[in-house]
């Protein structure tokens, strides 16, 4: 199997997509964090210090989706059409699922923008109350779905 991101000498690259057509394309990823009654508490209820959780979770979410490329290195910059955030309350956990869509027209799939703003968002809760909780788990970031490109459709 050929890596491709190795060039024929086994040296890092970033993938030419130039000769590739351009569809559709789109990925959900989606994560859940675990936490204290307490932490879980204070967050719907918007008792904490930092201000409001979820809201700024959703607002990271979106801009670590738009940074992916400057922090994974074999990313492309993408003009990204849409991204969208959602959180659910689980309270028999207690914690999170926190969900990424993100969507273009374009010639490389978005599946890491959409894994990279789940982990920012899912990151910017366990930050915004690790004050109350300094035992919150985050598990199970991945990738949900992905529709358009070569490789066809992914479901879960």
């Amino acid at each position: 199997m050929n890596l491709t991101h190795l060039d024929e000498k086994d040296r890092p690259k970033m993938v030419d997509v130039s000769d590739k057509n351009q569809t559709t394309r789109m990925a959900v990823a989606s994560g859940i964090i675990e936490m204290s009654r307490d932490a879980y508490d204070a967050i719907v209820m918007q008792k904490t210090k930092k201000g409001p959780v979820l809201q700024t979770a959703v607002i990271a979410a979106i801009m670590g989706a738009k940074k992916t490329s400057d922090i994974i290195p074999m990313c492309h910059p993408l003009n990204l059409s849409g991204i969208n955030c959602d959180v659910e309350e689980l309270p028999e956990l207690p914690g999170f699922k926190l969900s990424v869509t993100a969507k273009l027209t374009g010639q490389t799939g978005v599946e890491m923008e959409a894994l990279t703003g789940t982990s920012i968002g899912l990151l910017t809760i366990y930050d915004m109350v690790k004050a109350i909780d300094k035992g919150m788990v985050i598990r199970n970031v991945q990738l949900e779905t992905k529709s358009g490109g070569k490789s066809g459709d992914y479901q879960r």
